[in-house]
């Protein structure tokens, strides 16, 4: 062999597991997916997560559980899900298949049995909004989590809007001098109308299982929006009415409300309704020098001091983690986020059920309710 290439390969023999080393070092491997399972299939939200799920490289699923086979059947045909996913009962999935994080798809007050469930075998969870269906059920969540020392957090479709997070930064940037009001719009036709699946309208119009009707269900969004902006600060009053518009398909329950937060120098208009022509979901938010409103997912109506006119805009897209409940349950699990103060965040949904629970007394009585800050 020529001396040049057998000093080629003695010099390549030496050097690539150098290289091949820097390189692994540069490029550290990826995380294994984070185990998730799901509890619950009569919230209709579940179908969000199921057909998400493939576009999630980073997300196991690993199991189901649900009392009803029959429900599990009918997603199973519609997802291709493997029999093997099910399980009758939390606990005993928990047990056969160890995951990192329960999603709740149950009814509202299942949210505090089915976290207890997880919390015994230090599963951390993320129920659907809102956190549940009282003050009394949110302070219990609130001391298992930090007994347990696990994360509960608190999914919101809003929580991803590029929206809500452009108009947050104009306040947090002193763009729109100090924040006087805020008006919050959620509702649609109503649940019935829509034509959500008989197992979903069966809870969402239950008091006992849904807290009330669309005060709960579309007044939640606008009470964890107005509780973020105002970085957990409790109102001084809640004040609600609600409406019966349609007692005919809404017996037991309100499907229109109105929710009036007062703070010293704010206040907030929260409107929920089961009565609109049509679905929305958008914020105003003005302040001493201008306002933003949102329009839909990604678009902002802005106006500041000493504009001519008002602005149309786009919202940056939302990235990494805060772009989606995924993404961002996995960050907070692998300890890359603290989610404290979040929308989706535990101690920010502890104070929004504080002021749904003033809300529906409210609404009961036809006064006022003071509120004072919570003990820590």
């Amino acid at each position: 062999m020529p001396r040049l290439a057998r000093f080629a390969r003695v010099l390549v023999n030496c050097l690539l597991p150098a290289i091949l080393f820097a390189a692994a070092s540069r490029c550290p491997a990826q995380p294994p997916p984070l185990r998730v399972a799901i509890v619950g299939l009569t919230h209709g939200h579940v179908e969000g997560f199921l057909s998400a799920l493939l576009q999630h490289a980073d997300v196991e699923l690993v199991g189901i559980s649900d009392p009803d086979p029959a429900l599990f059947a009918k997603y199973r045909r519609k997802y291709a899900l493997s029999e093997t996913l099910f399980y009758p009962s939390e606990a005993s999935m928990i047990e056969r298949t160890h995951p990192q994080a329960v999603l709740v798809y149950t009814s509202i007050a299942q949210h505090r049995p089915a976290i207890e469930i997880a919390a015994r075998y230090g599963v951390s969870v993320m129920v659907e909004k809102p956190l549940t269906i009282s003050l009394e059920d949110a302070l219990a969540i609130r001391s298992t989590a930090r007994r347990s020392k696990i994360h509960v957090l608190v999914n919101y479709e809003t929580t991803w809007y590029a929206s809500n997070r452009a108009a947050y930064d104009e306040v947090e940037r002193g763009h729109l001098g100090e924040l006087r009001r805020v008006v919050v719009h959620d509702g649609h036709e109503g649940p019935k109308e829509i034509g959500v699946p008989p197992e979903f309208l069966s809870w969402l119009t239950d008091p006992a299982q849904n807290g009330a009707g669309a005060l709960y269900d579309f007044g939640c969004y606008g009470v964890d929006l107005m509780t973020w902006l105002m970085h957990g600060e409790t109102p001084l009053t809640v004040t609600a009415v609600v409406n019966q518009d349609k007692p005919q398909l809404y017996p037991r329950v309100d499907d229109d409300a109105t929710i009036v937060l007062q703070y010293p120098h704010t206040q907030a208009v929260i409107q929920a309704s089961w009565n609109w022509p049509f679905g929305r979901k958008d914020m105003e938010v003005y302040g001493a020098t201008g306002y933003v409103i949102t329009v839909g997912p990604d678009k902002l109506r802005l106006r500041h001091e000493h504009d001519s006119d008002e602005q149309i805009t786009t919202a940056a897209s939302l990235s990494g983690p805060q772009s989606n409940s995924l993404s961002y349950l996995a960050a907070v699990l692998r300890g890359q986020l603290e989610p404290k103060g979040d929308l989706t965040a535990l101690d920010t949904n502890v104070v929004a059920m504080q002021i749904l629970d003033a809300a529906r007394e409210s609404a009961r009585t036809g006064k006022s309710v003071k509120l004072t800050k919570l003990a820590e």
